[in-house]
């Protein structure tokens, strides 16, 4: 079709074997066939008045709906004259480049029906047009249909996008041309050499095609036929009523009937027959609703991925092409509102395209273009930490009150793999305590009970939760999907109204001006739900006046499909863990240095931009893997600037750090300083260089948040003894733990001296390399399926058996080889440190396998029914068995640093570095190292790993024997600086009395340099009263997750210290203020 106005069903609606309409010869006569054998012609002017329906029942039912979908007019009745551009032109350049520079480069000939490309170039086309004298009073529209997306500008300024598959081929120029209007005019249209999908080679997830090019297949001005569109509205609405509603239903008849009178009063060719028909369908859709009827509440909408199949900087431009459409909407249908989350895609608008900027800040104003979600992107809700959580809705938040006044009372994530327990804590901390969502829909097992309902975190916490009941974010506004609604509502009775998000969605588009037609025309209409232009506030303001019924959901939203996600592209989780613990590290030390000399500068600035980078990285295409090779590309190269910084002294992030070495010269012999940035005392090995240049270990024990210096020499309590024995097997223990490796690296055993008690099972193998075959059904890089379980293969082919490479005393150490796979090395250095609780695996891999899935198992002689699993702030538990369909849907989740297999008075955990796919089966522990899919990525995880885990073996409960801490040590080791002066006693900044509580964040509060922010949390689940001690000149202030001074206000300072009560999984912010 070639029209903006597209997407009628007329064409292709059901089975059309009994009748159908055509445009026959001449434009003057019409041909029908009624039946398979009656044939007659209808001439314009000559029809007779209605008659009723020759036939009844079923059989007269279902014939009379096939003839009006095959009566009603086609869309390329939509248009009348056209006329070719008076000029057509272009240049085509690599960069994304802005108007002003491309307005002056010369363009030169093409036509319609040339081709573009390749794959993500862009053409910038120079269209002069003419528009005809005759057209005067007619609706002129401009058509430009192409395989790529397209904007039109005009006057420099963009004015609308034009992508085929969002049903936008078209600028509509004039409702009704005037003669004091210009009549001749240029445009420029900016066409990216990409589909609103990316450019997928066979398939819409596939790798991009490099080489695919877009044609332009018309540009063209047109007179637009408003009343024959305004018919084929009516004309769908009342066919898919008689079609959706049933034979039973009286309703549907009405609409069938009303349908056949009109296709018996009207004539496309003759436009005076037009008011009559439509004036039949505007009698049906007059008759109201009853009071009872379900109301549903409109809301546009455009989800745009901020990465997937398309690079970051291609999203700038989606977003503005859907933008600026729906500005364009709003204008002339004022009640039209638009939900639109992400403040990464408002900031990259306000720097890219100011005017267009200014104009949604105008319509924001107006309450219809309506911000929502309160976080910087729609993040991943699973992997980042509990603080890059807290960070996605301060930035989110601050910025939409700076920009627009006020912050977001919803959190809006559709489309994200799954939900932390300790979301709704941080919403309600951060100022939210409604939740939409929608992904749930797409459980592959479970169908999730409830639309509307109470959620509840791991700490008590409640939002109301609504998901729309028509299971999309991307509605059309049709009948189907408004029955759909209603009738998919798992909360019938509880409550009466639900949300319906409309508008083109994933790569952009947004809403059409078809669908809010169709949806005016079912605002109360007898038979259909109420339909009702709505806003987020007004939809949840609502259900929170029905929500006394509602029920109540604890514990997380886990969503039983895509877990491969966990896993997949573990380079770019390896870089999201390292910058969460160096932008963390930084924000410590930087806090300390101002403590120790308040000339530091605080890199407040440069933070602000590392941390937005990391929490744009942290969208849910990106941070899951799920993206195409260049997203991968620029995340990476993200993490690798932030690294970056760090590392190099000489900026200011990296001053933080450097700050601690730089207090003068140490004319003795030269003394190292070791920093710690976690709030408990720490004793731990350290390799630091010699001075022969080669490293030297070294056993210090550093205070909370503090620094000492390393002491020589200290003698472990324990040395590490390392012995070999006959059979090629290597034993090695340090006072705390005893272990035993065979020649290929397995742990055949695992003692914790102080009990004897045995950690491996008799005749099992731990720390086992593991291969399965990983072949999902369609979603490659999302999905791991169960039946990649019945595929294990131990991995068993040794390349180097195992030999000792530290001998003892500070530290053992052994190393091995392995093939993996056909093409894979695996090579591995076990590792045990004096007065260590666990043992450290520090693992290389050149992995060059094809859907394959190489994990890692820990069989422990450990029996219970639940493992436990690190989350954000906190820990929850899941099902060791598959009892049911619920706990085997489970068979591959997501845990943080660590996970736990304990029973009473013994347990077994696994540490980890950079991990996130994990599952606990039985008595066996699995950690998730590598995947190998080939779409969107063909590339995806091919390549140099390094990572490490950890297993540590203890007695009591998890909480008891520290494995927070330790898990917390792994991945936050100590720094060493070279030390300003030859002696310099231990200092500690702070320090907490309860190891239940976990000091987290320390850094400069947002607005006020004055001031310190750290934020503590429960770990344990218990209700605790802590000490938190500071050496630091400073007075207190309870405030929330936006750093806002709340009720309670100042709490004493005593004796340098600050009493705190927790709760289970309590977050907790404090403002340290500066004393004078």
């Amino acid at each position: 079709m070639g029209s903006h106005e597209q997407g009628f069903a007329t064409a292709s609606a059901s089975p059309r074997d009994l009748l159908y309409f055509e445009t026959a010869g001449s434009q003057n006569h019409k041909t029908a066939w009624v039946g398979r054998n009656l044939k007659y012609h209808l001439v314009p002017g000559s029809l007779l008045p209605p008659q009723p329906l020759l036939f009844c029942g079923e059989q007269g039912w279902r014939m009379e709906l096939e003839r009006g979908w095959k009566s009603a007019p086609r869309g390329h009745e939509l248009f009348g004259d056209h006329c070719p551009p008076a000029s057509l032109s272009y240049f085509q350049t690599r960069r994304r480049i802005p108007y002003q520079e491309a307005a002056v480069q010369e363009f030169r000939p093409t036509q319609v029906g040339e081709s573009f490309g390749p794959t993500w170039e862009t053409c910038w086309f120079k269209v002069e047009l003419s528009i005809p004298l005759a057209w005067a009073g007619q609706e002129v529209h401009f058509v430009w249909e192409s395989d790529g997306e397209g904007m039109v500008w005009r006057d420099a300024q963009p004015v609308q996008g034009l992508t085929k598959e969002g049903e936008k081929t078209s600028y509509i120029l004039t409702r009704s041309l005037k003669e004091s209007e210009p009549h001749s005019l240029t445009l420029y249209v900016e066409l990216a050499c990409n589909g609103l999908f990316g450019a997928g080679k066979g398939s819409m997830i596939a790798p991009p095609d490099p080489d695919r090019r877009v044609t332009l297949s018309k540009a063209e001005l047109v007179v637009f036929n408003r009343d024959v569109y305004e018919l084929l509205v009516d004309l769908e609405i009342l066919l898919d009523m008689a079609q959706l509603l049933g034979e039973e239903n009286q309703r549907s008849f009405q609409a069938l009937y009303t349908a056949n009178q009109m296709v018996n009063v009207c004539d496309v060719t003759d436009l005076s027959t037009l008011p009559a028909a439509r004036d039949l369908a505007a009698a049906i859709f007059s008759q109201r609703n009853g009071e009872s009827q379900h109301t549903i509440h409109a809301v546009g909408h455009c989800h745009i991925d901020s990465a997937w199949l398309w690079p970051y900087e291609e999203t700038i431009r989606k977003c503005a092409r859907s933008w600026v459409t729906v500005l364009h909407l709003m204008e002339h249908n004022p009640e039209l509102t638009f939900a639109c989350s992400q403040a990464q895609q408002f900031e990259w608008v306000r720097s890219c395209y100011p005017g267009l900027y200014a104009r949604i800040q105008d319509f924001v104003a107006k309450g219809q273009f309506i911000p929502v979600g309160g976080t910087w992107v729609e993040m991943d809700g699973n992997l980042p930490s509990g603080e890059s959580m807290v960070r996605q809705f301060l930035q989110g938040q601050r910025f939409f009150q700076e920009q627009f006044g006020r912050i977001c009372s919803e959190f809006w994530l559709p489309d994200t793999f799954g939900y932390s327990a300790q979301l709704p804590q941080l919403m309600r901390g951060c100022g939210i305590q409604r939740f939409l969502t929608q992904k749930l829909s797409w459980n592959l097992v479970n169908s999730f009970p409830h639309h509307t309902f109470f959620w509840e975190g791991i700490d008590g916490s409640q939002v109301l939760t609504h998901f729309p009941p028509g299971d999309s974010y991307g509605m059309h506004g049709r009948v189907e999907e408004m029955l759909k609604t209603v009738k998919n509502n798992k909360d019938k009775g509880r409550v009466n109204h639900s949300a319906f998000l409309f508008g083109f969605g994933d790569g952009g588009g947004g809403p059409t001006q078809k669908m809010l037609d169709r949806m005016k025309r079912m605002s109360d209409t007898d038979g259909l739900p109420r339909v009702q232009i709505s806003t987020p506030d007004q939809l949840f303001s609502v259900l929170e006046k029905e929500s006394s019924q509602l029920c109540t959901w604890v514990g997380e939203l886990f969503l039983e499909l895509h877990n491969g996600t966990y896993t997949t592209q573990a380079q770019i989780k390896k870089g999201n863990r390292e910058c969460e613990r160096i932008l963390h590290d930084v924000e410590v030390l930087s806090s300390l240095a101002v403590a120790q000399d308040r000339a530091f500068q605080y890199p407040a600035s440069q933070l602000q931009r590392l941390w937005r980078l990391l929490l744009l990285n942290q969208f849910h295409d990106v941070l899951p893997g799920s993206c195409i090779q260049l997203v991968v590309e620029d995340a990476l190269q993200y993490y690798t600037g932030e690294q970056g910084v760090w590392l190099g002294g000489h900026s200011p992030v990296g001053a933080g750090l450097a700050w601690w070495g730089c207090g003068g010269s140490n004319p003795g012999q030269p003394r190292t300083l070791v920093l710690n940035t976690l709030s408990w005392e720490r004793t731990e090995v350290i390799s630091r260089p010699g001075p022969d240049g080669t490293e030297t270990l070294a056993l210090v024990t550093v205070p909370s948040m503090g620094y000492a210096l390393v002491q020589e020499p200290f003698v472990p309590p324990q040395p590490v003894a390392v012995r070999k024995q006959e059979d090629g097997s290597i034993t090695m223990e340090n006072g705390v733990i005893a272990v035993c490796l065979d020649t290929m690296g397995h742990l055949t055993s695992l003692q914790l001296l102080d009990s004897g008690r045995e950690s491996v099972p008799d005749g099992c193998y731990a720390n086992q390399f593991a291969l399965f075959d990983d072949v999902p059904l369609y979603w490659d890089a999302w999905d791991v399926m169960d039946y990649h379980l019945e595929t294990r293969k131990p991995v068993t082919t040794l390349l180097k058996p195992l030999e000792i490479t530290l001998a003892g005393g500070l530290r053992g150490s052994v190393r091995f080889s392995l093939q993996v796979g056909k093409s894979s090395t695996l090579s591995q250095e076990i590792i045990l440190d004096a007065a260590c609780p666990y043992l450290r695996f520090l693992t290389q891999v050149e992995w060059k396998e094809a859907h394959k899935f190489l994990k890692v198992e820990f069989p422990v002689q450990v029996r219970s029914t639940n493992a436990t699993y690190e989350i954000q702030f906190g820990h929850l538990q899941r099902p060791t068995h598959w009892n049911t369909s619920w706990d085997w849907a489970r068979f591959e989740v997501w845990a943080h640093k660590w996970l736990d297999l304990s029973e009473h008075g013994f347990g077994v955990a696994l540490l980890n570095d950079c991990k996130y796919g994990a599952s606990a089966h039985r008595n066996v522990l699995s950690l998730s190292l590598l995947r190998a899919p080939k779409s969107p990525d063909s590339t995806a995880d091919i390549g140099h790993h390094q990572f490490t885990y950890a297993v540590m073996p203890h007695q009591g409960s998890f909480q008891e024997a520290g494995v927070i801490q330790q898990a917390y040590n792994l991945n936050f080791p100590l720094h060493m600086v070279p030390a300003s002066c030859a002696q310099c006693s231990p200092w500690s900044a702070f320090s907490v009395s309860s190891p239940a509580v976990v000091l987290e964040t320390v850094k400069q509060a947002e607005d006020r340099p004055e001031a310190l922010l750290v934020r503590l949390y429960e770990a344990h689940g218990s209700t605790v009263t802590a000490w938190l001690q500071t050496s630091l000149p400073v007075k207190e202030a309870i405030c929330d997750l936006l750093e806002r001074p709340l009720a309670q206000g100042h709490l004493p300072l005593e004796q340098r210290g600050l009493r705190l009560s927790f709760t289970p999984f309590l977050v907790l912010s404090v403002l340290l203020l500066w004393s004078p």
